[in-house]
């Protein structure tokens, strides 16, 4: 009896699996022998957005990707944990070349993959000993935002003392501090408070100066001393081009909406509602200000006249100069996935940037500036600033300035150095203490 027992089991088994009737059979949804993505995403609100993403993603290809959510300022944290488990993801992401250096031991090279052969800025990638590690999928820029309507106004004046034209007539510090100036002293004609929005200064608020403004001297610095980002040699600093931080800063403090004893009460909203209001021609933002400018109640800043400038500060060759354009977000490979994982988790990124269904995610969905040339014009997202940053990238001859902020050594040295900025408009901090802060905060943090 044992005997025939076990054939017939033995029998029923090969006949089952003949008919792929086991949990793992090919025709069934839930096989096991469906290829597997896990990608950890640290943008919780586009979380909904990439579950739509997972499902049709799967519908189109049969590969499965999961995609888990880390809480708001906890994506380090969620991704250690998650490294050492079985469900470790093959697909996360890096916020630059100090993120690359935390996790290069599970970076995979993604010079040869597809998408990166599509990036159209590759200097943008976070790269090492000729090696690609990290390959941005979304960027950002930043200038100074200026409102076309008032500056033609400016340039229609009989009486103005600048022989300028236009604003593309612009490229260095002499010619906005000349342009900016003589547009303070016309403001009543022009129908503007001030030239400048408020230079937010109250705590917290300070991020457009102690982090974005920051970012270029910083990185002329260590681009004149070939500094590799990913290494400690970004520990120590001299803010070498001090005097021109404070060229351009002085300029917005001076001639601006508000007065510069009382920009430490100023936040972000009420600089881009004073702009939207047209209360003043220029402010220093990211094409994410669009929102801002929109929707305040009364704008009165038509799109089509919302452009970007670069920040000049009085640095040399600065006429071909660009936006500061960037990114905080890359995406990386699991070095320590299998092949089948990785090669999945290439495919799928892959697909998100070049396929019709993908791009439409991109643009209509996640809202991005793409940095791939799979996406044509009208691919890109419709508002003005991001068609301005879009523009600025694609200008021949044109540096990009690239967001070195990634490397500041801490949130201490950017409220530090905040402090001591504001205290310098208020009068209580000469230049040459706040240069001695930020020098010595800058080290300290590091260390």
């Amino acid at each position: 009896m044992k005997k025939i027992l076990s054939i017939v089991l033995s029998l029923s088994f090969l006949l089952c699996s003949f008919a792929g009737c086991s949990r793992g059979g090919q025709d069934n949804p839930s096989s096991q022998n469906i290829t597997t993505v896990r990608f950890l995403n640290f943008k919780p609100e586009v979380a909904n957005v990439y579950d739509e993403i997972a499902k049709t993603y799967q519908e189109e290809t049969g590969v499965k990707l999961v995609v888990e959510t880390a809480a708001s300022g906890n994506y380090e944290q969620t991704l250690t944990a998650k490294m050492g488990t079985n469900e470790a993801p093959a697909l996360f992401q890096i916020n630059g070349p100090k993120g690359y250096a935390n996790w290069k031991n599970y970076c995979a090279d993604l010079s040869d993959t597809k998408l990166y052969n599509h990036l159209t800025d590759k200097d943008l990638a976070v790269t090492a000993d000729g090696k690609v590690y990290g390959i941005p999928y979304v960027v950002e820029g930043y200038g100074i935002i200026y409102n076309k309507e008032i500056t033609d106004k400016y340039f229609a004046l009989e009486n103005r003392t600048t022989d300028l034209k236009s604003m593309d007539e612009i490229k260095s510090f002499s010619d906005l501090k000349a342009a900016v100036e003589d547009m303070q002293k016309n403001a009543d004609k022009l129908g503007i408070k001030g030239v400048f929005a408020s230079t937010s200064m109250k705590t917290g608020e300070d991020w457009r100066w102690h982090t974005h403004l920051a970012n270029i001297p910083v990185y002329y610095e260590f681009e004149d001393n070939d500094v590799d980002l990913s290494t400690n040699e970004t520990s120590n600093i001299e803010f070498k081009y001090a005097e021109n931080f404070k060229n351009i800063f002085d300029l917005y403090i001076n001639n601006s909406v508000t007065d510069k004893k009382v920009l430490g009460s100023k936040i972000v909203d009420e600089s881009m509602a004073e702009f939207a209001l047209g209360q003043c021609a220029m402010v220093q933002n990211g094409n994410w200000a669009w929102g801002q400018i929109k929707n305040v109640k009364g704008n009165v800043v038509k799109a089509e006249n919302v452009k970007y400038l670069p920040i000049y500060m009085g640095i040399d060759d600065e006429e071909n100069q660009g936006l500061c354009i960037g990114t905080e977000n890359f995406f990386a490979i699991n070095s320590k996935a299998s092949d089948e994982e990785q090669k999945a988790a290439e495919d799928f990124i892959y697909w998100l940037f070049t396929s019709e269904t993908g791009k439409a995610f991109v643009k209509n969905d996640l809202e991005i500036i793409a940095p791939f040339d799979t996406f044509k014009e009208n691919d890109a997202p419709e508002d003005p600033l991001a068609q301005e940053v879009i523009n600025w990238m694609n200008k021949e001859n044109i540096k990009t300035i690239p967001w070195n902020f990634t490397v500041f050594p801490s949130v201490t040295f950017k409220n530090d150095f905040g402090s001591a900025l504001l205290q310098y408009a208020q009068g209580t901090k000469n230049w040459n203490e706040v240069k001695t802060i930020f020098v010595n905060r800058w080290k300290s943090e590091s260390q």
